[in-house]
């Protein structure tokens, strides 16, 4: 649905101090922001991968999603998308 819109998808990955690798599902590069999107199909609540990479890349984040089953609503920074509404980012 992403790449039908006309986005060019990036993936990526990125371990933290303690070697562990955290990943962010899709990365949609805007005019001069990059959008990071994570998909989850439970666990919402925690968003561990999408918080560091926000963090780590701060100054060249722009809107950040989390593509979900449940109903669409805002969590402090966070986009919640209900996975139908993907045509729509």
């Amino acid at each position: 649905m992403l790449t039908a819109a006309g986005n060019k998808l990036f993936y990526h990955t990125f371990p933290d101090e303690n070697k562990h690798s955290y990943e962010i599902d899709f990365l949609l590069s805007g005019a001069q922001k990059i959008c990071p999107i994570e998909v989850r199909s439970s666990g919402y609540r925690t968003h561990k991968s999408l918080d560091l990479f926000c963090r780590k890349y701060s100054s060249r984040i722009g809107e950040r999603y989390l593509l979900y089953t449940k109903d669409l609503r805002k969590d402090e920074q966070i986009t919640m998308v209900p996975i139908y509404m993907t045509p729509m980012l």
